[in-house]
């Protein structure tokens, strides 16, 4: 059996930036560290590359192991392999970037890992190279959310066009204007009208629509723009 020849170690981490919305703010879900190095710290989920596992693997499995969700949208983002980036021991970090639905996450492994849902503005300083991680994690976000509709990825099953405009206020920190949003919304026929109202508005009762999951596939593979106004944001 053939052997490569490697005088030193050089491990592999992956790190999984996890964005979420509560349907005001866009969220990081950050865990307190309770062990070291840096206990006491904030930092985002990682973990090592098993011998026998391939990264999208790997970050499957720490999504999970966070969150309980599997199958949600997961795209990597970028290696940081700077050689003092971890005071401990030379490592590679392939970094991740997830999109998840909270209200479909699971409370009893979040609490397990000692981890909380953050507002991305009020983000605490994360240990090693994990700020500059989330901050090209939110760039390429604003970049996909344009072209892929991936902002829809955030949402319940069930929401309001105003509740889908918040996700992408929140996504580009900035007001659109409702008009233009919903009549751009709803020409790209993603939107099925559940025939339900939003029972806990307090002022009109906007229609619940769901995702066009057919068409939602045809915005992430044909080369559409979603919302290519938004890349100027």
């Amino acid at each position: 059996m053939i052997h490569y020849t490697h005088p030193s170690r050089i491990l592999v981490a992956l790190d999984c930036i996890i964005f979420g919305f509560d349907g005001e703010e866009l969220k990081l879900l950050l865990i307190k560290r309770n062990f070291d190095p840096e206990s006491g710290k904030w930092s985002l989920m990682g973990g090592f590359l098993n011998e026998y596992e391939d990264l999208e693997a790997a970050a499957q499995r720490i999504l999970y192991d966070l969150t309980g969700l599997r199958n949600n949208y997961l795209e990597q983002l970028q290696t940081f392999g700077a050689v003092k980036r971890d005071p401990v021991e030379r490592t590679i970090s392939v970094v991740y970037y997830a999109l998840v639905n909270i209200q479909q996450q699971d409370i009893n492994a979040i609490k397990a890992h000692n981890a909380y849902w953050i507002n991305l503005s009020e983000k605490p300083d994360l240990i090693f190279d994990h700020n500059a991680m989330v901050d090209q994690a939110l760039r390429q976000l604003r970049y996909k959310a344009a072209l892929h509709a991936i902002g829809f990825e955030l949402m319940p099953d069930k929401f309001t066009i105003p509740q889908l405009q918040k996700v992408y206020e929140a996504i580009y920190n900035t007001q659109l204007d409702r008009r233009n949003f919903s009549r751009k919304i709803i020409s790209t026929e993603l939107l099925i009208d559940t025939g339900d109202k939003d029972t806990n508005s307090v002022t009109k009762k906007g229609k619940l629509y769901r995702l066009n999951t057919e068409k939602y596939q045809q915005y992430l593979t044909d080369y559409v723009s979603f919302f290519p106004e938004l890349t100027l944001s």
